[in-house]
């Protein structure tokens, strides 16, 4: 493949490879990537947020690196890998003497010049998209056993990357129905299934859990138009920058002329349309788009072979882009140079601030599985995210990195609390305080179940509380209080009541290990108008209520 690659281009390829690498050594992880990092240090099939392929990465990464590098060395060979695949997907005869035009058109678009070198689900996400199409390309011109075999794998890749990948499949078939009918397009499926039957498994075994908060328990907020419709327009120009009014018009100009280019313009209008229908019900954040990109440099690309002025105009734009996004990028490192104090800045400053005051002393984060990997990341030493009722879970309410930090002194980080017993300056100007906590006990992974349905707001009737205990000790009941909150129809927490709770073994005295315990309650009245959901919460030792309970719709 290389060997087809015009000189200029393989230079200017070496030169980002090298880019990457270097902007990747010297630039501290977001907190994203902090998190993802946290994936890899238990790798598994499937993670809360997302698929395994980012913590794949990672953990690949940490063979050959340490540090920074250890978490983005594999999204430096992806992105050069992308380019690569990028030019193999495009045929234009003229297309060998514009590879200059090529790599500004690319390294210009905003979200694949930053995930060059950030490692985050969109990274792999990307290449896989690009593998799919110069897959699909040769297997509509010549179906075969083998390319429906890479086909299937490559799908997989794609769902192993992000859930978002089955609008890539999606609109992939809708562009060429008669694949229904292929036997070869079968057995594509059939390898793909086989292949993600892992991560399947993986979701049966964690009780579909990321499903059900990507769709049910996500919240969300009442509908405004500068921030969700129109939002989300913004992002579709931020999406390629100063570039976006050449690109946009060859999406505009390009015909389906063969299957290749319908499949383009389907999976370009398909999630264009797909995420502007959405941006009705939410935000639109820009990575759920940026799957577009790669139809679109490939059409992007064709239209200025044939346009004069969109060749001089993408050209000239595309350099001011890759101007401004190179000044950004030494502000990523050099921090006087950027516009605002972003996450790559300061992180060693403040991990470092805690660990001076507190040695190997594990830190438990309230509300924060930022804070927390990044804290591991950077001092060495256990850190946990405690998840109360008016936050999210995350990976920490599945995984096991509670248990490392029971019944230690830890220090207790919290943004809710007014003094302590050390105070923490934030990069951004933030003052947060740490408690000292001498013998540190949660339960949060205690689940509750309401076994009633059609519950409705202003009921007399007694509830049946099952509180799945899964630890492997029984927990006294004079260690917990429960509570309950009323949510809006946007799922968001509007007002938490202590609850009352009768057992229904009277003589109960705690919640037995590895078993169900039943308890009976009313719902006590909501000082809110019309709650539309509520949620049961359990408090232990003191700390404020977690997350223990499904949202429960209210008749």
């Amino acid at each position: 493949m290389i060997p087809k690659l015009p000189k200029i281009l393989l230079y200017l390829l070496i030169v980002l490879f090298a880019l990457n690498m270097a902007q990747s050594y010297f630039t501290e992880l977001i907190f994203d990537e902090a998190y993802y990092w946290y994936y890899a240090q238990d790798m598994a099939w499937g993670y809360f947020d997302h698929p395994p392929m980012v913590a794949l990465m990672i953990k690949m990464s940490s063979v050959f690196f340490n540090g920074e590098l250890g978490v983005r060395f594999m999204s430096c060979i992806l992105s050069v890998a992308t380019f690569l695949v990028l030019w193999l997907l495009i045929d234009h005869p003229k297309k060998e003497r514009y590879g200059v035009h090529f790599f500004v058109l690319v390294f210009s678009m905003t979200l694949i010049n930053a995930y060059g070198f950030f490692t985050l689900p969109d990274t792999p996400f990307l290449f896989f998209t690009a593998l799919f199409l110069l897959l699909y390309k040769r297997f509509i011109t010549q179906p075969s056993a083998l390319l429906a075999l890479g086909l299937g794998i490559v799908m997989a890749a794609l769902m192993y990357s992000k859930y978002h990948a089955v609008l890539v499949i999606l609109f992939t078939l809708l562009s060429n129905l008669k694949l229904v009918w292929n036997k070869y397009a079968w057995f594509s499926v059939a390898v793909a299934l086989l292949c993600y039957t892992p991560h399947f498994y993986w979701l049966y075994e964690n009780d579909f859990v990321s499903i059900k908060y990507h769709l049910y328990e996500r919240p969300n907020r009442a509908y405004e138009f500068a921030d969700f419709t129109l939002g989300y327009f913004i992002n579709l120009v931020a999406l390629f920058g100063l570039t976006f009014p050449w690109i946009y018009k060859s999406l505009y100009k390009t015909k389906a002329k063969d299957l290749f280019s319908k499949a383009l313009l389907y999976l370009t209008y398909g999630v264009l349309i797909f995420f502007f229908i959405s941006s009705f019900n939410r935000r639109i954040q820009t990575q759920w788009i940026i799957v577009i990109s790669i139809p679109m440099a490939i059409m992007a690309f064709n239209y200025l072979l044939e346009n004069d002025h969109a060749k001089k105009w993408i050209y000239r734009m595309g350099l001011a882009n890759i101007a401004i996004l190179l000044f950004l990028r030494i502000g990523l490192v050099y921090e006087p140079l950027f516009p605002v104090v972003y996450e790559t800045h300061g992180n060693t400053r403040w991990v470092g601030d805690i660990k001076s005051q507190i040695g190997d002393m594990p830190v438990v984060f309230e509300n924060s599985y930022r804070s927390a990997p990044m804290y591991a990341f950077y001092s060495g030493s256990p850190s946990y995210s405690l998840n109360n009722i008016m936050y999210r879970q995350n990976q920490y309410s599945i995984d096991d990195s509670e248990s490392k930090v029971q019944h230690q002194k830890i220090l207790y980080v919290s943004k809710y609390t007014k003094s302590g017993d050390i105070t923490l300056n934030w990069p951004d100007g933030t003052v947060f305080y740490g408690n000292y906590m001498e013998n540190f006990e949660s339960f949060r992974k205690l689940r509750c179940y309401v076994a009633e349905k059609n519950i409705a707001l202003h009921t007399d009737q007694e509830l049946t509380l099952k509180v799945f205990n899964p630890y492997e000790t029984n927990i006294p009941l004079e260690k917990i209080k429960f509570g309950i909150a009323y949510l809006n129809d946007y799922k968001q927490v509007m007002e938490t009541l202590p609850l009352p709770m009768t057992p229904k073994n009277e003589e109960a005295l705690f919640i037995k290990a590895q078993d169900t315990t039943k308890f009976t309650f009313k719902l006590p009245k909501s000082k809110i108008e019309d709650p539309g959901f509520f949620k049961i919460s359990i408090s232990e030792n003191g700390l404020y209520m977690g997350i223990n309970g499904d949202n429960i719709k209210l008749e």
